[in-house]
């Protein structure tokens, strides 16, 4: 008797006109009923493929995936047309990266663009001879990832974004409008490679100024909870937020939590200030997706990795929400209103 899995398969092949067709033909296509790729068809035979490596999720990157079609078809690339892109969403699940890094170089993909460091080490550990592209923190000689920045060698280059250098100046921001804030909470994932040199970063902004750091770790929807949990035991006066793939993908969330404690906060994207957060000062991911769009397209040119110097991406956004100053009962003052790039009312 066949099962409902056979049926189905039968009938989709009755469907399909098979005279002519050679036995290989019909036994490769039944197959593909049976096994089905989890990888997308690509867009033409013989076009160049790129593999996108990344720990986000494909709902949460809509946006910036579209950044990165721009910078590519400033290159001269356009996603079905002349080059394809199979993608590998870790989903926040960072074990994941390596397995995801290995399935890639196993389809031999022309280049691999690897996002944020913990995806861009995964790669470099699984092959020395397919390019990888790689948007990474501020410093990618320090990570290993490249020899020197104008020199990258190997078969690695890329873009940095400042990250862990701009967190004296969200401190500085934060102490501008809680001037007496002597208790800072610093909400960090301990599974995020970057999270030591950007404890110290903050420590050394914050030891001059008489300010003490309370490390709060999370890694998790419930980690979260705790950390907040913590934050209101030890009574913050305020918090700075680790810029982390984890925490970007919750910015509803963190910016409720911060408001549901009243606590005054600051993060290193917009979304989080879009989503109700009081402010953002950071990187601009939609300008740093673009140009490794823009790098990868020249891989695919022929340009070698080890030619392209490491391109640092230096947009920087300071966002305030005016309607959360109120809810918190902040007054902003006119010079911070004045250097910000988007107010929120």
């Amino acid at each position: 008797m066949a099962t409902p899995r056979q049926s189905r398969i039968e009938r989709r092949l009755a469907a399909i006109p098979t005279a002519g067709m050679r036995r290989r033909d019909i036994i490769v296509l039944l197959a593909s009923f049976i096994f089905p790729s989890p990888f997308p068809l690509r867009a033409q035979p013989g076009i160049p493929v790129i593999g996108l490596l990344c720990g986000r999720s494909a709902e949460d990157s809509a946006h910036l995936v579209a950044a990165f079609r721009q910078g590519l078809k400033e290159s001269g690339y356009v996603e079905g047309k002349n080059v394809a892109i199979e993608f590998g969403w870790a989903r926040y699940q960072y074990d994941q990266l390596p397995a995801l890094a290995t399935d890639l170089v196993r389809r031999s993909v022309a280049v691999i663009v690897a996002i944020a460091d913990p995806s861009a080490l995964a790669a470099k550990a699984v092959t020395t001879t397919t390019p990888i592209v790689f948007l990474a923190g501020e410093d990618p000689v320090q990570f290993g990832l490249v020899a020197g920045l104008n020199r990258p060698g190997g078969n690695l280059t890329g873009v940095s974004v400042l990250s862990g250098a701009l967190t004296a100046k969200q401190l500085q921001l934060l102490r501008e409008l809680v001037p007496k804030a002597d208790l800072v909470a610093h909400l960090v994932n301990p599974s995020n490679p970057r999270t030591e040199s950007d404890m110290r970063e903050l420590e050394a902004a914050a030891r001059p100024i008489g300010v003490q750091v309370l490390v709060l770790n999370a890694s998790t929807e419930s980690g979260l909870d705790e950390a907040f949990g913590t934050l209101v035991e030890h009574r913050a006066s305020a918090l700075l937020v680790q810029a982390d793939p984890f925490f970007n993908s919750q910015p509803y969330q963190i910016a409720a939590q911060a408001a549901r404690q009243a606590v005054p906060a600051i993060y290193s994207r917009s979304e989080f200030a879009a989503a109700g957060g009081l402010m953002s000062y950071g990187s601009s991911l939609v300008d740093a997706w673009r140009l490794t769009g823009v790098y990868a397209g020249r891989i695919l040119k022929g340009d070698k990795p080890s030619d392209l110097p490491v391109q640092q991406s230096t947009r920087v956004e300071l966002v305030i929400n005016l309607k959360t100053a109120k809810t918190l009962g902040l007054t902003i003052p006119l010079p911070l209103l004045g250097r910000a790039d988007e107010v929120i009312e």
